[in-house]
């Protein structure tokens, strides 16, 4: 018996949504609407993660050492600063290695090069100490410990060996776009919400226009004895179609769109592939996307059928 209202329950909401014709097409595109931006969140928010990721695995403590910088003092304080629990690796790079890196950058600059080459034989530039923490958060304990005047003097006397360490800019661009992510991810945040408020309100008045035009079979259906139950079953059953009808359609836009952004984001930021994404993580976004549609055609067929059904 139960198995048969069911069935039965969900062939009136399937005539229901076909009856409805236009006002259930019209209910189905603002779901889709609403789940779009809600599955295009989800990609963005990953996105964004990728890349925050990706730019403090890149950041690094880089110390500069004076051009007269004693060598003693120099493996001194990179044996030093090795031995730190806090530090990943170490890369040093002496006056010539830096020289010679600026050369390969500025290969296609004549201008710099000749004045390189004016210098006759001097270098300018200073060695260079590029230290990676084994977490972001590390670099200050880093920065301090470097910042001891006694630990980088030569030999214990009072000239400094390190003439500058490069990490506030970089963690002042981190923590910049920090800000704008979580920015972006709450301002995503209120759009799909606002979105999803839009499409229970569609769906709520679509329900109610089923309910009324449905109203003479409701009253039948109560003569006979049918339970409240099945007389709310089948508007239940239209919700749910409105939510499962926009996961599919949304779903469907979202792919040629991921990898058209793709393709753009690959050109100066390939961090992640969001096509690949799309494809890799789909049963992820399939369930986050068909919960949310389905809960959001569910409770604004509750809401209907409460204030409008009296049964």
């Amino acid at each position: 018996m139960f198995g048969t209202n069911t069935r039965r329950i969900w062939r009136a909401g399937f005539i229901n949504f076909w009856r409805n014709g236009v006002v259930s097409l019209a209910s189905v595109l603002v779901f889709t609407v609403s789940l779009f931006v809600i599955g295009g969140l989800l990609i963005g928010n990953a996105l964004l993660g990728a890349v925050l990721t990706d730019l403090k695995d890149k950041v690094d403590v880089t110390v500069y050492f004076t051009l007269d910088a004693d060598a003693q003092a120099v493996d001194l304080l990179i044996k030093q600063v090795e031995a730190l629990p806090e530090v990943k690796n170490t890369e040093y790079l002496s006056s010539e290695d830096v020289l010679t890196e600026f050369k390969k950058t500025h290969e296609n600059d004549s201008l710099i090069l000749q004045a390189i080459d004016e210098l006759e034989g001097q270098n300018p530039l200073p060695a260079e100490l590029n230290i990676r923490a084994n977490d972001p958060e590390q670099y200050n304990t880093i920065v301090n410990y470097l910042k001891n005047e006694s630990l980088i003097s030569q030999n214990g006397g009072t000239k400094d060996i390190v003439d500058r360490i490069n990490f506030d800019d970089n963690k002042i661009a981190i923590e910049r776009f920090s800000e704008l992510s979580n920015s972006a991810e709450q301002i995503g945040f209120y759009v799909g919400i606002i979105s999803a408020l839009i499409a229970v309100l569609v769906a709520f008045n679509t329900i109610r226009i089923a309910i009324y035009s449905s109203r003479e079979e409701i009253g039948v259906m109560r003569l006979v004895g049918a339970d409240d139950s099945y007389i709310r079953g089948p508007f239940i059953v239209e919700g749910i179609i409105y939510g499962i009808a926009g996961t599919i359609i949304s779903l469907l836009l979202l792919f040629p769109l991921m990898r058209w952004v793709s393709e753009i984001t690959r050109n100066f930021y390939g961090v992640l592939d969001l096509g690949n994404y799309y494809i890799t993580h789909f049963h992820i976004l399939l369930a986050i996307v068909l919960g949310f549609g389905a809960l959001m055609g569910i409770f604004s067929s509750f809401l209907a059928v409460r204030k409008y059904l009296r049964v």
